[in-house]
């Protein structure tokens, strides 16, 4: 147990400092307009793709609910938390710089937009180590299907 809790531990403080160090560079004013990609800032008010907007300056408080619910989960539920101690560190550790973004900045830093034959929403670090955990978990259970849980 001790050992996922540092692997938990060391990947949450890891990705919270790499992301917020990125989105620092955006805050001091770095761009970049490429043909496909942009790099350029901007603030989301929501969640993915702007949605859940409406609920303004409520939703880091919704979403702070949200983290500390599946801490006191894995807190409970530890064979869980051994199994997917490193995606759940990212996860949790990505989803905290974003909502950290929000009590600082208003909202969450973007920077990355994807505009090279369709226009996609504008993402940042953090959005893409969430992705990456959620398939770092579902790669875990379909590798071994008869540890559930």
């Amino acid at each position: 147990m001790i050992k996922s809790l540092w692997v938990f531990v060391l990947s949450f403080i890891g990705i919270f400092i790499i992301d917020q160090n990125i989105k620092l560079l955006f805050l001091n004013g770095f761009e970049y307009a490429g043909d496909c990609i942009s790099l350029m800032l901007t603030f989301n008010k929501g969640v993915a793709f702007s949605m859940l907007s409406f609920i303004g300056s409520n939703l880091k408080y919704l979403q702070l609910l949200i983290i500390f619910a599946i801490i006191i989960y894995l807190f409970i539920n530890k064979k869980f938390f051994r199994k997917y101690a490193l995606p759940l560190g990212m996860l949790i550790g990505a989803g905290s710089s974003n909502i950290y973004d929000r009590f600082i900045h208003g909202g969450v830093v973007d920077y990355v937009y994807w505009h090279c034959g369709f226009e996609f929403a504008i993402f940042n670090f953090a959005d893409v180590i969430i992705d990456l955990s959620v398939v770092m978990i579902l790669y875990i259970n379909i590798r071994n299907p008869r540890i559930r849980n």
